[in-house]
């Protein structure tokens, strides 16, 4: 499957982006399945002026055309439902290693086929994602939690030789130096309210920090709308309070991330040659109550807070989630339909 397929240009959950001062997405699938599909990265041009029709016009395209992203994986227990789902951890890893052989399998079957097209296998449109995984033109963005499950991911990058961003890790700070060694990414959400899965009840402000002080590369990620886009800044707050150092929290929500979606010579810093994405703030980037004024994007403004209509999608309230609208007739009336 394609996010592609499924992004709603229109959607007012991007003007409540770019009000958090985000500017790059990695828009995905969700993490129900094993392997969920094809993420993609969106840069949030024309998010205000409504240029955009279509995701195409906000994506990041390689030199050929093709648009850009990676592949959204997961374990835990998301999976672990009534069949046709895997049910355990242990069936889950098994039928991940069986698609990864039969893509194995199927590269080898285009290889000896040498162009022949009466030699090449039928074509199969999830192998040939699985190929570029394991050619290392796609990364797995993968959800996981438990250490265990971690582990597990950590196993198999290794007996596939895959790239892989680790999302989410709840426990990470439980298996921090195996993560190092195996120089794998990780990209953390934290919440500051009880309550959600099972297998986040170990999450921890201090995951940041334990992670960046083995040598692991960090970012942190809002998971929309499990925090807010519009609360971005937060999280990186958060793993100051558990411990990271100031500099690698700015890090985390600028350059690590760029560095993990391969992107890190177009954005995630301030630099010649590079896109012109910044924000301006009214303070500390990492005290809770300073608040996003502009938003810029490649050198145009795409959110500005003196703006009715964008404070009004900052801020909330009536008419912000304009999705709806066909359906709140008398909204603008005060009254419900």
């Amino acid at each position: 499957m394609r996010i592609l397929d499924a992004v709603n240009v229109f959607d007012s959950g991007y003007r409540r982006a770019v009000a958090g001062g985000l500017t790059t997405l990695n828009v995905m699938p969700g993490s129900g399945f094993l392997s969920s599909g094809q993420t993609i990265y969106l840069k949030l041009r024309g998010v205000k002026d409504g240029a955009a029709v279509r995701p195409e016009d906000w994506a990041f395209l390689a030199e050929d055309g093709v648009v850009v992203g990676g592949l959204k994986m997961a374990n835990g227990t998301n999976s672990m439902r009534q069949p046709p789902f895997p049910g355990t951890r242990g069936k889950s890893a098994y039928l991940v290693r069986e698609r990864f052989i039969a893509a194995r399998e199927y590269m080898a079957k285009i290889e000896a086929a040498d162009g022949d097209a009466q030699k090449l296998p039928p074509r199969d449109l999830d192998l040939e994602i699985l190929a570029e995984v394991l050619r290392r033109e796609r990364v797995v963005h993968h959800h996981t939690h438990r250490a265990d499950d971690v582990m597990t991911v950590l196993r198999l990058r290794e007996e596939f030789g895959f790239d892989v961003v680790l999302h989410h890790v709840s426990e990470g700070w439980k298996v921090a130096d195996a993560i190092a060694a195996a120089g794998v990414p990780c990209s953390i959400i934290t919440v500051d309210s009880p309550g959600g899965k099972h297998e986040a009840v170990n999450l921890r402000f201090e995951t940041g920090a334990v992670l960046a002080q083995a040598g692991v590369l960090v970012a942190y990620h809002t998971d929309d709308w499990i925090t807010d886009s519009r609360l971005f800044l937060r999280s990186a707050a958060m793993g100051v309070r558990g411990g990271l150092d100031r500099a690698t929290a700015l890090a985390s929500l600028t350059i690590n991330g760029a560095k993990m979606l391969g992107l890190e010579d177009r954005i995630g810093s301030l630099e010649k040659g590079k896109d012109a994405d910044f924000v301006v703030l009214d303070g500390d980037p990492l005290s809770v109550y300073t608040k996003v004024l502009e938003t810029w994007v490649e050198g145009r403004k795409v959110f500005d807070r003196g703006d009715p209509d964008d404070l009004l999608h900052a801020e909330g309230g009536q008419g912000a989630g304009r999705d709806q609208e066909p359906f709140l007739c008398c909204a603008d009336q005060g009254g419900q339909s």
